[in-house]
């Protein structure tokens, strides 16, 4: 592809990549085909040992756009924030290597984000579930349009976004570098470490505008996805990010109703998580073990008050709170059993259930 030769770089587009040789093709060509020419592409390889590398630079000699930088393996987080410090856009946009974008993504959002002199734009997005190797389900989340100009008229709103899962992936927003680098803002290295970022962008923004476009498709597809896996200490990470929801909504110093029951809400539903977890078979526990971790839980303190004050609007949801308001052991024993065959087994029903609850 030629280079347009402009000089300024509107977008620095950053993507880490990592035994993805699959998909990554997929991914970059998503970017070259992007109507906003004015981007570089900052591709990290991060230590990947197989030949994902070696496609990036293949893809690289074709289009001066693209940079790849070869690293020792150390993670997502510190492949994206080497390529923090070395780009020039004006915003920044962080891929995924095994996911892809619609053509006018970057062009569409540099628009909106120019309009409203906007710190961070944040758009819809497609999660496309495979549930065998040629068939997917696509699952739609769709914010509502809106352009925040202070940081009162967002932080009030903001429970709405998190709802819609808005607020969480990097990949569905562009963000104002200026912003970024004046206050230090950097992954942490630390195990899911988009939302603690997302957090720190969030936790004194002021100007965001939201469109309800989608353009980002995100791909379940690999059998090694985060979503098929057990997560040791899955429980104990949970409580962390509990305690940072609490934290950003103390400082902001929101304390509405529907702020709470989004907070509270948020809490049972990773909850149920957690004990769905417990009965991967990948989970070397005894089943001793596990129910005992599942009584500590619905007799821990953050349990009991986010119980009482969450509130499912589904039937489905409503049901799967009842083994948790009656803390019976074996009754989330059964119901984190089932979750567990349906997701392994009838992933399409796993994920209808999951977006409906």
């Amino acid at each position: 592809m030629e280079n347009e030769g402009h000089k300024e770089i509107k977008i620095s587009v950053i993507m880490p990549v990592y035994k993805v040789e699959d998909y990554v093709a997929k991914a970059i060509e998503s970017m070259q085909a992007q109507s906003l020419k004015d981007l570089e592409f900052l591709i990290v390889d991060d230590g990947t040992p197989d030949r994902s590398g070696e496609i990036c630079d293949q893809y690289a000699k074709n289009d001066p756009r693209i940079s790849v930088i070869h690293k020792e393996n150390g993670g997502a987080p510190s492949a994206r924030n080497i390529a923090i410090d070395k780009a020039k856009g004006k915003y920044l946009y962080f891929m995924d290597s095994d996911d892809w974008a619609e053509p006018t993504m970057l062009e569409d959002m540099y628009n909106l984000a120019e309009a409203s002199q906007a710190q961070l734009v944040v758009a819809g997005f497609y999660i496309d579930t495979y549930y065998k190797p040629d068939k997917y389900m696509t699952t739609d989340y769709i914010p509502e349009n809106a352009v925040y100009q202070t940081k009162e008229e967002f932080r009030r709103d903001a429970y709405k976004l998190f709802d819609k899962n808005m607020l969480y992936p990097p990949w569905n927003k562009l963000f104002l570098r200026e912003y970024i680098i004046e206050n230090k803002l950097y992954f942490p290295t630390t195990f899911w470490d988009d939302f603690p970022f997302n957090l720190s962008v969030i936790k004194d923004i002021e100007k965001v505008t939201v469109t309800s476009k989608q353009y980002y498709h995100f791909l379940r597809a690999r059998s090694e996805s985060e979503t098929s896996k057990y997560v040791p200490r899955m429980y104990e990470k949970r409580e962390e990010e509990h305690g940072w929801m609490q934290g950003l909504y103390r400082y902001w110093g929101v304390k509405d109703n529907a702020s709470r029951e989004m907070i509270a809400r948020r809490y049972i539903d990773r909850l149920i998580g957690c004990f769905e977890n417990l009965t991967n078979p990948n989970c070397e526990l005894t089943t001793r073990e596990k129910k005992q971790q599942m009584k500590n839980m619905l007799e821990s303190r953050n349990t009991e008050k986010c119980i009482a004050y969450a509130r499912p609007e589904s039937l489905y949801g409503k049901i799967m709170y009842l083994p948790i308001r009656w803390k019976q052991v074996w009754l989330v024993w059964e119901e984190a059993r089932t979750i567990t065959v349906v997701k392994m087994w009838c992933k399409r029903l796993f994920v209808t259930l999951k977006t409906n609850r």
